[in-house]
């Protein structure tokens, strides 16, 4: 997606011919124009596939609020994500971003004891660590690929939280970019279909297997309970334990928010700093101060996680229109955090915006569980960075994520110029 700019008020938007299902749209396109046209006028549009599904597009951030904080009118649990469309989700009341309150809440309470910003501060040491050698090569002085680096990143830091061996860290940012986005020929094995079983099949056994050896041997590795995998195989949700399969579930969940979103707000940032020297120039004057802010503006302007699914509970009034009971609702984050009603000059990249109240970490019952590593991590690698570069510029063009879902980079050549 270009988002670099305005959509040109006098430029004409073809409703009709956009497809917001179609991931190609999203890579190569300009969803934020037609975006910018909907929330305007149309803030409640219908879209109707060949094969006869058809779903809600819902595009201001009021509206947008309202799908994902009412779980009694909008469900989560046939679906959260716009690839599922028309089919059950059989992990509904299993996987905490599959549930609705109250079995959610059971399943969130004691799963967030272990990612508050304060159970996580330890860990910024090892955050940091990983930021250095995130960063290394900028340090050479040459070309590197910094949305391609990036997807290891959160790796670094959820692999060892979770208690993942280092060995095998590689296949599992492998698999969940394949189950992020299927359609994408960085990732695609065959058709999309057979990429997304494939990326599920090899992360679910792979967590399978974790928890049959530890259930076997509960001396290997971590204690049970010092790492997540361990946290949830020991926790009880209500009044009883999870199962195994609600256990493999969450660990997939877990590692997917991280996998799949954190890499692009890196990437994604960094080629706004390269595109606003000016915003990079105030950072940099007083990072202490302004970092928090940059960060908050980072994850507004990339809203890597661009769409969630919703189903209708009931009949709804819904942005001045009707939805029927059973009607898929389909939520766009990116939109949302640039509607002109709640954003001042929403497209302008601004590391000072005060009145930022984004929603890249979705809004409600299923507000990201993980916001307060990313943050942390977010604030750490922009102070390493600030410290260490002043400049960055891209060294060619940007290849983006073909994805209805995940809104990001796969390939990102930058130069960095050190201090």
């Amino acid at each position: 997606m270009r988002i670099g700019a305005a959509p040109a008020a006098d430029e004409p938007v073809d409703v009709a011919a956009a497809d917001l299902f179609d991931p190609e749209y999203h890579a190569s396109g300009d969803p934020h124009a037609l975006w910018a046209h909907l929330r305007e006028h149309a803030p409640l549009h219908r879209q109707v596939l060949p094969d006869g599904r058809r779903f809600w597009n819902v595009t201001r951030y009021d509206d947008v609020c309202r799908v994902l904080g009412d779980h009694r009118e909008f469900t989560s649990e046939r679906g959260s994500v716009l690839t599922q469309l028309g089919h059950d989700d059989v992990s509904s009341g299993k996987m905490l971003v599959s549930t609705d309150p109250p079995r959610h809440s059971e399943l969130r309470r004691p799963m967030n004891r272990r990612v508050t910003a304060r159970a996580l501060a330890d860990w910024e040491g090892r955050i940091r660590q990983a930021v250095t050698e995130f960063l290394a090569p900028a340090r050479d002085g040459g070309i590197w690929d910094v949305a391609e680096r990036a997807y290891r990143l959160p790796m670094t830091v959820a692999g060892a939280l979770m208690g993942v061996p280092e060995e095998d860290w590689d296949e599992l940012v492998r698999w969940t970019a394949m189950a992020a986005a299927p359609d994408d020929a960085e990732f695609r094995i065959g058709s999309a279909a057979a990429t997304l079983a494939v990326a599920h099949h090899q992360t679910f056994e792979y967590f399978a297997a974790q928890v049959r050896e530890r259930r076997k041997r509960p001396e290997a590795g971590p204690g049970p309970a010092e790492d997540l995998i361990g946290h949830l195989m020991t926790m009880s949700a209500g009044d009883a334990p999870l199962t195994d399969e609600e256990v493999i579930y969450n660990c997939y969940s877990i590692l997917l928010g991280a996998n799949a979103t954190t890499p692009h707000t890196v990437s994604g940032t960094l080629l706004a700093l390269s595109e606003h020297p000016d915003q990079l120039r105030k950072a940099a004057g007083d990072p202490g101060a302004v970092i928090p802010s940059l960060v908050e503006e980072g994850l507004r302007w990339t809203s890597p996680a661009s769409s969630f699914l919703r189903y209708a509970v009931q009949d709804t009034e819904l942005a001045g229109g009707r939805v029927a009971a059973g009607d898929a609702v389909a939520v766009w984050v990116g939109s949302a955090n640039r509607d002109e009603r709640v954003f001042a000059d929403p497209y302008r990249f601004d590391v000072l915006r005060d009145d930022n109240r984004h929603i890249a970490f979705g809004y409600g019952p299923h507000y990201c569980l993980g916001a307060p590593l990313a943050r942390i991590t977010f604030r750490v690698l922009f102070d390493e960075f600030l410290r260490a570069f002043r400049s960055v510029e891209t060294a060619g063009p940007a290849t983006h994520l073909r994805s209805v879902f995940i809104a990001g980079l796969t390939h990102l050549p930058v130069l960095t110029e050190p201090r």
